[in-house]
């Protein structure tokens, strides 16, 4: 017999991968591959508290809400924990923007060089019906010198400055998906071994697609543009695809084609998602798979924010799509002006 065929190879683990791609950043000295290591730690705790969740008393609302004015459940409180613990010790990162807490937080390694913004646990809300969630991380070199706490302009930059993003989608399988501005490289969990293994390399989005991805009980919020693309979508018989947590309707999208859309509506004027954790390193992602991501008149990564927990709308996915919602919204702006010259 072969021997080779008793033994096959289980294929390349993150750290591996992480350490082979270490040369595409000549700054860099391991605290960034460090870092993400951390990250894929904690992810492999929350992981396991996910999966138990059924089994013992963690599912469920916790009692209390977040800056979001949201209500926590357990399970982002413990995800908010796993995550900040890792990232405190691991020493590379000087301050954290997480969804779960008011203010920045002080990691008290004033050496570290990188701020993580992250959104712990997305999608909790469907923990208890058992539906795919994720968490959201997104990493920036501070500006500020070290051997001081981190300050707001560290925290603050356009999304054009990431040196890194991710997700981590518990579903089905666990993936952790991320980008260092060299493509985008998916880790599949296996959880016997304890390790990620790469799955899906070279990660590239349809350039167009078939699902569409939006809230449709707000349609009667929805803008005229808004509105206009989505009836397109549906004269172009598209698939109606909404699962209510954004890392399963943007990994479906990813890597089948479609377009993820939060509007600004009446409710929410300003969008729901929040720009520093969910919206920028999702478009960081999504451009270096060859999508696109915009608020529906600008690109994503290049809103300047203003505070941590800033909120926008977004029109994320396949590049055409995007380019086909964005041209509706540009043809409502142009209605709008022509209707105040007429009133004037």
């Amino acid at each position: 017999m072969d021997h080779n065929k008793l033994a096959l190879p289980v294929g390349t683990t993150l750290d591996r991968f992480i350490m082979r791609k270490q040369e595409d950043f000549p700054y860099a000295t391991g605290e960034l591959s460090q870092l993400l290591r951390d990250i894929a730690l904690a992810a492999k705790i929350v992981n396991r508290e996910i999966n138990r969740s059924g089994l013992i008393d963690i599912a469920g609302a916790y009692g209390s809400q977040n800056v979001q004015g949201e209500d926590q459940q357990k399970l982002d409180v413990i995800a908010n924990i796993r995550f900040i613990r890792a990232l405190r010790n691991g020493g590379e990162v000087c301050t954290i923007i997480s969804e779960e807490d008011d203010e920045m937080i002080q990691t008290g390694n004033n050496q570290g060089k990188y701020v993580v913004a992250i959104d712990p646990l997305d999608g909790s809300s469907n923990i208890d019906v058992n539906v795919s969630i994720g968490t959201i991380f997104s990493i920036y070199r501070r500006v500020s010198p070290t051997g001081r706490e981190g300050t707001a302009a560290d925290c603050l930059q356009p999304g054009t400055h990431q040196v890194a993003a991710g997700y981590v989608i518990y579903g089905s399988s666990t993936m952790m998906v991320y980008t260092t501005g060299n493509g985008v490289n998916g880790f599949t969990y296996e959880h016997s071994l304890g390790e990620f293994f790469l799955s899906h390399p070279d990660i590239q989005t349809p350039k167009t697609g078939a699902i569409y991805s939006i809230n449709e009980g707000s349609s009667d919020s929805f803008s005229p543009g808004v509105a206009a693309f989505v009836q397109q979508c549906k004269d172009q018989n598209f698939s109606a695809r909404y699962i209510g947590s954004l890392v399963a309707d943007f990994h479906r999208n990813l890597l089948k084609g479609g377009i993820y859309v939060y509007p600004a509506t009446a409710k929410n004027q300003n969008g729901k998602l929040r720009l520093m954790y969910e919206c920028n390193p999702l478009a960081f992602i999504v451009e270096q798979a060859g999508g696109k991501s915009s608020n529906g008149r600008q690109r994503t990564m290049e809103i300047e924010p203003k505070v941590p927990h800033e909120r926008c709308p977004v029109f994320i996915g396949s590049k055409e799509l995007v380019e086909q919602a964005e041209a509706c919204l540009a043809q409502e702006a142009v209605e709008a002006a022509e209707a105040a010259t007429v009133a004037k």
